[in-house]
């Protein structure tokens, strides 16, 4: 999805927000409609999530079951990674499939921001970050980052622009870190080659600035004296990660490996958090796809894969669950006689908006309880 470097920041501004959220209460049955629209068959239907494990995630499958009728198969890993090693299960539970998948992100309404979320069950109903594993593979990346933002300064030497890169940016061959794409950033230098510098310090060489990094920045930017860091001048284009993985559960590594290459535009955007949700989505589209043209499992049934971004709003005190908004990015549409689709998320936005809101179907929660809290003791033998 993202080895083609150029084009990774076209393909994250692909991912629209605006305009195109969809409130899981009127989401679902529209989904549920959508369904039946396709030749899904009423009572027949075996829905599907891969969310995270967050209890802010529960409100979007109690609507899932209350809509279609039966609780949601789980499809999914922490970070809303998709288990492609389940669609045979999944298959065998009912006639027609639905697969729901959706990373996830806080937000609070308060302050604008995106990537945290109000804990009410916590002892002081604290934010703390949403998606938790998304941010946590964020903070190493961000750690380089920010070192890299210190230690790359601008200043003058002998009155040329020039930039002093400390040591620890250059050493080379490293097995991880940052690396800086220095035709950006020094004047002659050409892929991993650097130019003699003008200078060396105790932790640093100094280098004439490239021309490309001065046009971007401006001169004015450059001090007169001493140096300035470069700061959050360091645009995504300017570097790349390695980073080594090695968790003995390969699906532990699926969710870094899906952020690493476009982590300098997580990291360096307004709402990091958000931008890595839509990033993870996109790449567990594209790799769910794959995997389900290939399943043998699927063969002959009818099938909607719908992958998008869950934007969990902070409850309120007495509210048990937060306002969850739903992001389409695609589906993918297999229908029983082969015909096969893929719908964009405009295109996917449409279809949606096409079909009723209200589903007379729908099976009443608390009667479903009721039902089974009366029924009549059945023994187990043994």
């Amino acid at each position: 999805m993202f080895s083609h470097r150029a084009s990774i920041a076209s393909a994250l501004h692909s991912f629209r927000l605006d305009g195109r959220m969809l409130c899981y209460t009127s989401f679902v049955p529209k989904l549920y409609n959508w369904c039946l629209s396709l030749g899904f068959t009423p009572g027949k239907i075996m829905p599907s999530r891969a969310f995270c494990s967050d209890e802010s995630q529960g409100f979007p499958i109690i609507l899932l079951a209350k809509q279609f009728g039966a609780f949601p198969f789980n499809h999914g890993r922490v970070g809303g990674i998709v288990s492609v090693d389940r669609h045979g299960p999944h298959a065998d539970h009912g006639k027609d499939l639905l697969l729901l998948q959706a990373s996830h992100v806080g937000y609070e309404p308060d302050s604008g921001e995106f990537g945290v979320y109000r804990r009410l069950q916590s002892e002081n109903e604290h934010l703390s970050c949403s998606c938790g594993k998304i941010g946590r593979i964020i903070e190493w990346y961000k750690t380089e980052y920010d070192y890299a933002c210190e230690n790359i300064r601008l200043l003058r030497h002998e009155g040329q622009l020039a930039v002093l890169v400390d040591y620890q940016l250059i050493a080379s061959p490293r097995p991880q870190g940052l690396f800086l794409i220095f035709e950006n950033l020094v004047q002659g230098a050409v892929g991993e080659e650097l130019p003699p510098p003008l200078s060396t310090r105790s932790t640093g060489h100094i280098f004439a600035a490239s021309s490309q990094l001065i046009a971007r920045l401006g001169v004015d930017t450059w001090p007169q004296t001493d140096s300035v860091a470069i700061s959050q001048h360091l645009a995504a284009e300017d570097f790349y990660f390695r980073h080594k993985g090695g968790y003995l559960d390969p699906l532990q590594d699926q969710l870094e490996n899906n952020l690493l290459a476009p982590m300098p535009w997580i990291l360096t955007s307004r709402h990091p958090l958000l931008t890595a949700a839509c990033a993870n989505t996109m790449v567990e589209f594209d790799r769910t796809f794959r995997s389900l043209v290939q399943s043998s499992a699927m063969t002959g049934r009818n099938l909607v894969f719908l992958a998008g971004i869950n934007i969990d709003i902070s409850p309120n005190p007495g509210e048990n669950f937060p306002l969850t908004k739903f992001v389409p990015w695609a589906a993918y549409l297999q229908h029983a006689d082969g015909r096969r689709e893929i719908l964009e998320q405009d295109e996917l936005i449409e279809r949606l908006g096409s079909v009723p809101g209200t589903n007379s179907a729908q099976i009443d929660l608390e009667h479903s309880i009721e039902v089974m809290s009366n029924k009549p003791e059945v023994e187990v033998r043994l």
